[in-house]
């Protein structure tokens, strides 16, 4: 079973990307999602969560914007809160594999929007970073509620940047312009991985693998 890791920054398109991969037929491991669930309302993480930071749950669930608060710009505390996720969305990532061995799925994508940042392209054989010019990415993300440029530069600043995430990429979804462009690409993957062998090794940093469109 072939495992691609999918990535990239904030607004480049990357849950679109997931999407498409899903229509394809690919099983797909969403980490955002796994984090949501575990924030959530009888979440696994919630009672340590709420012992690392008290008074951020509400119903029995993690308040994210107030979570959010204490943590965004606080180095110390964000890596107090990974401590507590990461492993928890670890475990959820191997029961998925497990499943999709089981089911015996020949590629699986894996998700992860902090991939390169958390050393996970070293579990995957390959990866796909989805991009978008600048100009593109900063219009998406200044259109969301509560988001404001400054807000926007600490968040780039917390991420590898996208000119290195293509650089250490196997393959790169262009996303600015429109889906039709990026589905095609995310198929040429699709076929291009089904032809690789089914032992392919774990990756190494600057091999690119070329999918023609």
């Amino acid at each position: 079973m072939i495992v691609l890791g999918l990535t990239g920054s904030i607004g480049m398109g990357k849950s679109e990307a997931a999407k498409a991969f899903r229509r394809l037929g690919v099983p797909v491991f969403d980490a955002d999602a796994e984090v949501h669930r575990l924030l959530g309302q009888g979440g696994r993480a919630v009672a340590a969560v709420e012992a690392a930071f008290p008074g951020v749950v509400q119903a029995g669930a993690v308040d994210r914007p107030a979570l959010g608060s204490r943590v965004f710009g606080d180095r110390a505390q964000l890596d107090r809160l990974e401590a507590i996720l990461h492993p928890l969305v670890r475990e959820a990532q191997h029961r998925f594999m497990g499943r999709a061995r089981a089911a015996a799925a020949e590629l699986v994508v894996n998700d992860v929007p902090l991939l390169f940042e958390t050393g996970g392209e070293r579990r995957c054989d390959y990866v796909a970073v989805v991009s978008a010019p600048p100009f593109v990415q900063r219009q998406r993300v200044l259109a969301r509620p509560g988001m404001s440029a400054d807000r926007f530069g600490a968040i780039l600043a917390q991420q590898t940047s996208d000119k290195e995430k293509r650089r250490r990429a196997d393959f790169v979804i262009p996303s600015g312009s429109g889906k039709r462009v990026s589905l095609g690409y995310i198929r040429s993957i699709v076929a291009a991985l089904s032809r690789a062998p089914r032992t392919a090794p774990r990756r190494r940093v600057g091999r690119r693998v070329q999918a023609g469109v």
